[in-house]
């Protein structure tokens, strides 16, 4: 039997020794599993032909220093802090008005309520985390049965989920896996296309896995470390840079000095008084300057974390080259480069995998408000010019800043 061959198979039994085993709207995956690169860095194991991504549990370790978890705060409270909304597509259908606004507030009502213990808020920054920390956001997605909020979303550790590499489209093959640590048929879940939202960043040809932001800062980050750490222990174990040498004297004489040296000039702050017949020579243990902390090296390297994060260094407190004419356009290129795409790509995956694969429901989407200009003054002006020429009505720019409908006063 070929390799391919075995794959297929095992993949096979995996979908049928699961298959009827968790209810409609019951979900399948766990919170926290045991098994996963975190706790036990996993390149190959019960599910074949899935491939795991390496060294997790370190980038969960980087993400938690105080350099990269500002880069990944900035991007990810940004995103998580913005009005949404849900609305029709352009390219929608001539379904019934009235039942398009129903299925558009009870999708809201779910997604405000994703699950039992999570907000919207919460669970979007779990997924957000993920896909920075390694790019492999994930999302349990799984109809509920109830038509006032259809469907419930419980975030994933993407760290153990799995990609079969060989899944070839059909939805009724599982495309999925996630470790759950325990042993025999228990030990992978396997999941349907339509079953799990997995958001890949940074996508590639040669690997079915994408390539978090943290990833590419992953080395610069564990330099940052070293170089912080050496210059805490020389800064915290710091001695006297200097020493007088006294020669040809007894060694009376040498402990009177020290005596003397200790309980009259030392912390004091006086001017010490000496008289000898030879100058005593001083010795130079070391510069004691900034330099030796190598301040400078700490600054490229948080430069290059920003570079990762695609954030302009201003923002991980390198402050040089920067005043207030030039502050201003840094944050809205921060902006642009970091949040905006970020931002788009989640709200491609909640449209694709919530709305259209797992409810059907091809002429809604999720759109985030605040992504077309973050200038409120401009933007009033322009959507003011646009109702003053007709091209947009009043519903139409209070639909685009997320308020509700008008309703028109009974006659």
């Amino acid at each position: 039997m070929g390799v391919g061959a075995a794959v297929k198979e095992m993949w096979d039994r995996m979908a049928g020794l699961n298959a009827g085993k968790a209810a409609e709207g019951e979900r399948k995956t766990i919170a926290t599993p045991l098994a996963g690169s975190i706790f036990a860095p996993l390149r190959g194991g019960t599910v074949v032909n899935a491939l795991p991504k390496p060294t997790a549990g370190n980038l969960r370790r980087f993400a938690e220093t105080p350099a990269a978890r500002r880069a990944m705060n900035f991007i990810k409270d940004r995103i998580a802090c913005m009005e949404w909304r849900i609305e029709v597509r352009p390219d929608a259908g001539d379904d019934s008005a009235e039942s398009r606004q129903q299925r558009a507030r009870a999708l809201r009502r779910a997604l405000e309520t994703p699950n039992e213990s999570d907000s919207f808020r919460t669970m979007i920054e779990q997924v957000i985390e993920d896909v920075l920390v390694g790019g492999f956001g994930a999302a349990e997605v799984e109809i509920s049965g109830d038509a006032g909020q259809p469907v419930r979303i419980y975030p994933v550790d993407g760290a153990t989920v799995h990609v079969n590499a060989n899944w070839n489209g059909d939805p009724a093959q599982p495309r999925y896996a996630q470790l759950t640590g325990r042993l025999g048929k228990d030990a992978s879940t396997p999941l349907l296309d339509s079953e799990l939202m997995y958001i890949r960043l940074n996508p590639r040809t040669h690997t079915v896995f994408g390539l978090g932001k943290l990833e590419v800062a992953f080395e610069t980050v564990s330099q940052f470390l070293q170089a912080h750490r050496y210059a805490g222990r020389l800064a915290a174990n710091s001695v006297v840079q200097y020493a007088l040498w006294m020669q040809d004297r007894t060694p009376e004489q040498h402990e009177r000095l020290i005596q003397w040296w200790q309980d009259e000039v030392e912390g004091t702050g006086r001017v010490p008084v000496m008289s000898s017949e030879t100058v005593p020579q001083v010795l130079r243990f070391g510069g004691g300057t900034d330099a030796d902390l190598r301040l400078q090296w700490q600054q490229f390297l948080l430069t290059m974390i920003a570079n990762a994060f695609d954030l302009p260094a201003m923002l991980l407190g390198v402050s040089q080259d920067v005043n207030r004419s030039t502050a201003q356009e840094m944050s809205q290129l921060a902006f642009d480069n970091a949040v905006v795409p970020l931002a788009k790509l989640i709200a491609d995956h909640l449209t694709r995998d919530v709305i259209v694969k797992r409810l059907g429901w091809e002429d809604l989407r999720f759109v985030w408000n605040e992504l077309e200009s973050r200038n409120e003054l401009t933007e009033v002006q322009i959507q003011t010019e646009l109702l003053r020429a007709g091209v947009l009505t009043v519903g139409e720019v209070r639909a685009m800043r997320g308020l509700p409908a008008l309703i028109s006063p009974a006659l």
